[in-house]
């Protein structure tokens, strides 16, 4: 077996001594040999292949652990892992971006800010039993500030989509809120609903839900999303979903492990990897979303986009109808569909306030 020093090692690997002493004081990347008097550590060139694998990965931020998790996996494992930690970073960076954005916006708004101009919402809400389920889990809320949709699931599913709309709805009151501030307050307040998901739960019945929100701010939308429920934008024309599913299906299409057409029939796909009212807390989705006239705004439950394709939920929140007719006919949409679960909408159009 022919050997390297370290230093040898560490110039062929791209990684340096002093990270080569720290992953074999941590088990990740352990020397061939040590010399028993002198500590000086020797490497085999068979090594290289992980060294470098550990190199690129650390290139690419990847925590330590997960590293040694990668390279304990076979190629074809390792290469999903790899590519299942970059989609979350990736998520993770339009997050930031969006936030990014928002700051920039705030800082040179002032220049730019049209004060003759006053923008509201106009809203509906509508939720069904679907032709299947023997009750309605789903629990909606429109208001002048607040949009929200919670789909519940267990046997106290019902109680716990209130509950979690309930611990939302004093936003609505009160005082507007600055845009700067406001995730702060919904992160809070998912806080409070995620507990008074857990207490229903602490009585002895399953209890958890979806929480998907958007707050007007008076210029910016925030959002709030855990869950598979949605929210859709219809903007010039053009339809937008502005949420990612926490599902399993989700994060296998993420993978490139599923298409969606095989995601709308696979056996998982009602799975949640995040709600409230799990053991292990789930962080929400927060970012602050660019409002302009004209925006139409659809938030629904999956029991509407999992049986009604975007083409038609496209055709269907395009046109001058009211939103509370738009809503209708969405429901109706997923009954005719089958209607295999409750269903619930949310359409709200910004527009300009009535001087």
């Amino acid at each position: 077996m022919e050997l390297l020093t370290i230093g040898a090692f560490a110039k062929a690997s791209r990684l340096s001594p002093k990270a080569l002493r720290l992953y074999d004081e941590l088990d990740l990347l352990r020397p061939a040999r040590v010399d028993p008097f002198s500590g000086y550590r020797y490497y085999a060139v068979e090594q290289l292949e992980r060294a470098r694998l550990v190199a690129w990965l650390r290139r690419l931020g990847m925590p330590l652990a997960e590293i040694r998790a990668v390279c304990a996996l076979d190629r074809a494992d390792a290469a999903r892992e790899v590519r299942a930690y970059w989609a979350r970073v990736e998520a993770e960076t339009a997050v930031r971006r969006d936030l990014a954005a928002f700051l920039v916006d705030q800082l040179t708004a002032d220049s730019r800010r049209d004060p003759t101009t006053v923008l509201e919402l106009r809203y509906a809400a509508r939720s069904d039993r679907g032709h299947v389920r023997t009750a309605n889990q789903d629990t909606v809320y429109a208001g002048r500030r607040l949009l929200a949709v919670a789909d519940g699931y267990g046997a106290a599913g019902a109680p716990a989509s209130s509950a979690a709309v309930e611990a939302l709805k004093f936003l609505d009151e009160g005082e507007e809120l600055a845009a700067g501030s406001v995730l702060n307050v919904l992160e809070d307040a998912v806080r409070g609903a995620s507990e008074a998901v857990l207490d229903l739960a602490a009585d002895g019945e399953e209890a958890g839900t979806t929480l998907t929100a958007l707050l007007w701010t008076g210029s910016k939308l925030a959002l709030v999303h855990i869950g598979d429920s949605r929210v859709y934008l219809l903007r010039d024309g053009g339809l937008f979903r502005i949420t990612h599913d926490h599902s399993v299906v989700q994060s296998l299409i993420d993978e490139g492990r599923l298409t969606p057409e095989e995601a709308a029939s696979h056996p998982q796909r009602a799975l949640l990897l995040k709600a409230l009212g799990t053991d292990t807390p789930s962080v929400p989705d927060l970012r602050l979303h660019e409002a302009r006239p004209g925006d139409r705004y659809l938030l629904c439950s999956d029991g509407l986009s999992a049986v009604v394709p975007d083409e038609r939920i496209l055709a269907l929140l395009v046109g001058s109808a009211a939103p509370d007719t738009t809503a209708h006919a969405l429901i109706e949409a997923a009954n005719a569909a089958g209607g295999p679960d409750n269903v619930s909408c949310v359409v709200a159009d910004l527009v300009e306030a009535a001087v």
